[in-house]
């Protein structure tokens, strides 16, 4: 039996989908770490462009491309691509860097653990806020928003359409300044009880000068920070759900400026 024949120029329209959900789909947090095999993401991306592909089909413009234009095509759905994942992948930016604000603060300077998704040694509150943000994202079904964003930007961008010269740059650097802001809030409760916690111990240094206020701050500190990181869990989980909601109207407000 012979396998029918793909048009040309039908290919090369499934190469420019694959260009943009390709990389939306590497940039997901779940599967953008080294401990998701290469060939795993590549399968994923390859099934979701054929899934999304017939749909989208009729945005994509049937022109014959040259290998120079295609490539062009390609480079700039990609970047597209690239800015999507990047939005949500700023949030787990701002509760890992919270995180590590916390981390140091209460005394776990030293204590890095190695972080399989990153390859590289973070600190111990910070691996636990990023796992802890996964876990939101997913029971949130925020990864099912990536497919809507898919099918929405090639309707709002076409392929080849996109424009950085407008309020796309000034929009991201935004969203950025918002992360460290996000930051600050997730790590502000811990940060408000380790305040007045040192402000206590330098009371009790002066009214007790023999008191080893350096080796009773180690304790101290990590307990309270604990319990409140415990009693603050909710709140966090609110937070977060919040800016993963907000991420499609981050989407859509991307698509239009872009």
């Amino acid at each position: 039996m012979e396998l029918p024949a793909i048009p040309v120029e039908q290919f090369q329209s499934y190469l420019i989908c694959l260009a943009r959900v390709g990389p939306m789909i590497g940039t997901l947090p779940v599967f953008s770490g080294e401990q998701t095999p290469v060939m795993v993401r590549t399968a994923l991306a390859v099934m979701v462009s054929l899934v999304v592909f017939p749909v989208v089909s009729p945005l994509i413009p049937m022109t014959s491309f040259n290998p120079v234009n295609l490539a062009v095509v390609v480079g700039s759905e990609s970047l597209l691509g690239i800015l999507v994942g990047l939005i949500a992948r700023l949030i787990f930016t701002a509760a890992e860097f919270g995180g590590t604000v916390i981390g140091y603060q209460m005394g776990f300077a030293a204590a890095n653990v190695f972080d399989p998704q990153n390859q590289r040694q973070v600190a111990l509150i910070s691996q636990l806020q990023n796992v802890f943000a996964i876990l939101v994202f997913l029971a949130l079904d925020i990864h099912h928003l990536f497919l809507q964003a898919i099918v929405y930007s090639y309707r709002s961008v076409p392929p080849g359409g996109m424009d950085l010269s407008g309020e796309a740059v000034p929009y991201l650097m935004t969203l950025v300044s918002a992360m460290f802001v996000l930051a600050v809030k997730l790590s502000a409760p811990v940060l408000a009880i380790l305040l007045l916690s040192s402000f206590v111990l330098g009371i009790l240094s002066r009214v007790f000068p023999q008191l080893n206020v350096f080796m009773l701050s180690f304790p101290v500190n990590i307990g309270l920070s604990l319990m409140v990181m415990g009693l603050t869990l909710n709140l966090l989980v609110t937070m977060l759900g919040r800016e993963f909601n907000a991420l499609g109207e981050r989407f859509l407000h991307l698509f239009q400026v872009l």
